[in-house]
């Protein structure tokens, strides 16, 4: 009972994080304000209905559950409201989209594990889901998705992965083990910003 309100609560806080992504992304390209409500929507819930569509759970989850809805919404008016306090976007919107990956990664692993997925494809759903939202914001936005560039993202996701399992095995306390992994993803996210943490690339350079 307590680890699937908890599980709720990852999820609302992780769909609030990927839209005010999303909608300061849109902002910084000058979108007018229904583009940035549509780039807002499409970041937080991108994932999860690739997500959702991949283990079969029809209708997807916010067609079901207007609280994802209702989040974004009140994610995309924060933004709009506050935009011009919020003038330094770059740091703002990278720490919401940490906070986001991490948050999913942890919702998408345990929709995989109610499953009994191995833990590799629970891995995996839960990079999908954390990554693809910001991929399709990407895509609209005319710019690379990070998770295809030189820098570390959804690697992060899939060491925060491998770090909960290893917690469950060891019978980490549930709860504890989620908070420990989303700090852990959202940590790698910044430590490999900060200091220009990369995969090597395998392409001479010109």
């Amino acid at each position: 009972m307590f680890n699937t309100g908890f599980l709720h609560i990852i999820d609302i806080l992780g769909t609030f994080s990927f839209a005010v992504s999303g909608a300061f992304f849109a902002m910084e390209k000058k979108l007018d304000p229904f583009g940035v409500l549509i780039i807002a929507f499409v970041t937080a819930i991108g994932g999860g209905t690739l997500r959702d569509v991949l283990i079969g759970n029809l209708p997807v989850g916010w067609l079901r559950n207007g609280t994802a809805t209702f989040t974004i919404f009140i994610a995309y008016l924060v933004s709009m409201f506050f935009e011009a306090r919020l003038r330094e976007f770059t740091t703002t919107l990278f720490l919401f989209d940490a906070l986001g990956l991490g948050l999913f990664t942890i919702t998408g692993i345990e929709k995989a594990i109610d499953l009994n997925f191995s833990i590799g494809v629970c891995i995996a759903i839960g990079t999908i889901t954390a990554s693809f939202g910001g991929v399709i914001r990407d895509v609209l936005l005319n710019n690379v998705p990070l998770v295809f560039r030189k820098e570390i993202y959804a690697m992060a996701s899939i060491i925060g992965g491998l770090v909960y399992f290893l917690f469950k095995k060891i019978d980490v306390d549930p709860a504890l083990s989620k908070i420990i992994c989303i700090l852990l993803i959202f940590a790698i996210r910044l430590v490999a910003v900060k200091y220009k943490l990369g995969l090597p690339a395998f392409y001479t350079k010109k």
